[in-house]
């Protein structure tokens, strides 16, 4: 019918555009099958019952339990079956033996007329509506892409009826709502850092500065992305929100320390001191990125193993920002500091 017209349509298109496998029709029309049809008089002439046929039918090719094993402490079920070969072939299905109720043992195509032929093995509904489902892999390119380009080139190369339209669900769309949802939390987590990072360190000059230091992680995360396939995955966001955290917490700490140098130890802002407090800050900044990087290499490098499509995209992007922040963390940032910022001894 009309629509599974449309979705043999669709689903030649899914196999031309590049990254489409394993395209497949949930419920596809024409599927190869066998017809048996009772025949009630020759049932009634033998004593038996459609039920009863109907059970030794499907206790054949389809299993039937029939009762239970011991084996020590442990159960098993027993179940009777045809063998796989004479299942296979549709000629042997009029030659299942049946009983009937005096003894007599007859087989099924004395009392049914079986033919091949074709239908449809089960029928799609969703809110009273038909549907039909085309589902499909992706290799060879990230979903997101896929799905952006199969979207366009359905509803601009094939017509719909006024009854019939697209919709378009899967892993792709559940990860693109997954990831705007963290995109969004994401900006109201930051704005209340933002604040907190501004009550801590009292000074909006110095907050600014301090979110400057982020562009230098998001260049070593976005290096490891790209070597890593350069899939924007909702591990790939997790790692770039975690990456932030530690970059502001050492730019926190750096700051910190020089209005310590300052106000404390009455240390006059200057290149000396900005390097002496970049000097003194370096072992623990140092340590904490060594640290959290030496426990997410393992997860980065087994990255393409089973289990880890969150895992390892995270990992390999804090790794990479963790190199590249603390690296600029500790040249760029007190160069910054002694352009624009302002410390003053009390």
């Amino acid at each position: 019918d009309q629509l599974d017209a449309k979705a043999d349509e669709i689903a030649a298109l899914m196999r031309r555009i590049p990254g489409g496998a394993d395209v497949q029709l949930r419920s596809p029309p024409g599927t190869a099958g066998v017809d048996i049809r009772l025949r009630l008089d020759r049932l009634a002439a033998y004593g038996l019952q459609p039920a009863a046929v109907l059970d030794a039918v499907q206790a054949a090719y389809e299993g039937k339990v029939v009762g239970k094993g011991y084996v020590g402490n442990r159960i098993f079920e027993l179940a009777v079956i045809l063998p796989p070969d004479w299942r296979q072939d549709p000629d042997d299905v009029g030659q299942l033996p049946l009983r009937a109720a005096e003894g007599e043992v007859l087989t099924l195509d004395q009392v049914a007329d079986i033919r091949a032929g074709e239908g449809r093995y089960n029928v799609l509904h969703r809110g009273s509506r038909r549907v039909q489902s085309i589902t499909a892999g992706v290799a060879g390119r990230d979903l997101a892409s896929f799905m952006a380009e199969l979207k366009r080139r359905t509803l601009a190369e094939i017509t719909f009826p006024t009854d019939t339209y697209p919709e378009f669900t899967g892993a792709a769309i559940e990860q693109a709502k997954a990831r705007n949802e963290l995109i969004l939390h994401a900006l109201l987590a930051g704005a209340g850092v933002l604040l907190l990072i501004y009550i801590a360190i009292g000074d909006l000059r110095h907050t600014l500065l301090t979110l400057v230091n982020l562009p230098f992680s998001l260049v070593g995360g976005v290096l490891a992305a790209l070597l890593s396939g350069g899939i924007l995955s909702v591990g790939s966001l997790v790692g770039f929100v975690t990456l932030f955290g530690i970059t502001v917490r050492n730019a926190i700490m750096l700051i910190s320390h020089y209005r310590h140098l300052v106000e404390i130890d009455g240390k006059p802002w200057n290149l000396a001191t900005a390097v002496q407090g970049a000097q003194e800050r370096l072992p623990s900044i140092l340590m904490t990125a060594l640290v959290t990087a030496l426990a997410m290499l393992p997860i980065a490098v087994n990255s393409d193993n089973p289990g880890r499509e969150i895992m390892g995209p995270m990992a390999a992007i804090i790794v990479g920002g963790l190199f590249s922040s603390t690296v600029l963390n500790l040249l760029l940032l007190p160069a910054m500091l002694l352009r624009f910022g302002h410390f003053a001894g009390k």
